[in-house]
């Protein structure tokens, strides 16, 4: 009886987990909020291995620092230190799960798809987004490194 237990207690703590390690990135300068989690579905490892043809979702939450009328993403993708504008479907935050206005002191979540478009090179970059409030300041700006796959 001991032994059927022990085996349970050292299959449970010895076989690794699947819950996935936390995402890792670097703040690049949140000035107007500040950001509480980042989450970018599926990322697996990192860098993250962003699929040609797939489409991942971006998931951020943070609190605004400011009253805002609006929120825009800006994004780009940085290569060799370079920052290339990356356009995205919805830039308007209000459309991305923020209702707006947006006030000081208060959590949002703002939700997103990136799609992977076939004709992207496959690359390692690093990709910065931001989201901007009325007066252009960052509500939240995250850097990630990621790879562009087939």
């Amino acid at each position: 009886m001991c032994s059927g237990l022990l085996t349970v207690l050292l299959t449970v703590f010895l076989i690794p987990s699947s819950v996935p390690e936390p995402l890792v990135y670097k703040d690049c300068g949140s000035q107007s909020g500040k950001l509480t989690l980042l989450d970018v579905s599926p990322c697996p490892e990192q860098p993250c291995p962003l699929k040609r043809g797939d489409t991942y979702t971006i998931n951020a939450t943070f609190i605004s620092n400011v009253n805002s009328k609006s929120a825009t993403a800006v994004v780009h993708g940085i290569i060799m230190g370079i920052p290339a504008p990356f356009p995205i479907s919805e830039p308007d935050g209000c459309k991305t799960g923020i209702s707006c206005p947006i006030n000081s002191g208060q959590t949002y979540t703002y939700l997103t798809k990136l799609p992977i478009k076939s004709e992207y090179p496959c690359i390692k970059l690093v990709v910065k987004w931001q989201l901007q409030d009325e007066n252009n300041q960052n509500l939240f700006c995250w850097l990630l490194p990621v790879h562009i796959t087939d």
